[in-house]
């Protein structure tokens, strides 16, 4: 049913995104819109705005975890897992950490509402697989090492025990198989309920 999701969301939303786009562009470069979250940020604004539960579902299977640790580990000052300890180093620039802080915050609670809202679509986890075994390896070929999107070249940096490809398949293993499938299970037993209502949406 069109209209179920608040236009004040859509619209804030939609201004962060487009705030968020040309400094990313202009600070970090366009291959860090590689990054699984800013494919999730982007895509969500389609998902808002079409009220779209495939698009909403596949990005939660993708990010809804990895962004939720995020925020835990911001929470503890960057110290849990480290993946959001750029955000308290000074030589980040603070317009950076506070337009990255700002996405990372609102992606969680933002998928997690329109999982609620729109339902949960079966199909997630097949479009999210397809997605992340194209990514992935273009992220190895048009990235930098510094950057390492996506983690392609190691989980804490460059990694030299492996070939580089056979490392790209046991990382796309990975997340296939310990965050998108478990994800997928997760969410199609709490919000298959919404089938019925979220079919209305698409």
């Amino acid at each position: 049913m069109k209209g179920n999701i608040p236009l004040w969301l859509k619209i804030s939303y939609t201004i962060m995104v487009l705030v968020i786009i040309p400094v990313y562009w202009r600070d970090l470069g366009p291959a860090n819109f590689l990054w699984f979250s800013d494919i999730a940020l982007f895509s969500l604004v389609a998902a808002l705005w079409f009220e779209n539960r495939l698009i909403n579902s596949t990005m939660a299977v993708a990010v809804f975890f990895l962004e939720s640790a995020w925020v835990l580990d911001f929470l503890t000052g960057g110290n849990l897992i480290q993946i959001s300890a750029y955000m308290f180093d000074p030589d980040t620039a603070m317009h950076i950490r506070i337009i990255s802080g700002l996405f990372h915050i609102t992606l969680p609670p933002v998928l997690l509402y329109l999982l609620v809202k729109l339902g949960y679509d079966k199909r997630a986890l097949l479009l999210q697989t397809i997605i992340a075994l194209v990514v992935l390896p273009v992220t190895y070929w048009v990235t930098e090492p510094e950057n390492n999107v996506n983690w392609v070249y190691g989980p804490a940096g460059q990694q030299n025990v492996l070939p580089d490809y056979l490392y790209l398949v046991i990382l796309a293993t990975v997340l296939i198989v310990f965050l998108y499938i478990p994800s997928h299970l997760l969410f199609k037993r709490l919000f298959s309920h919404k089938k019925c209502f979220a079919s209305k949406s698409e």
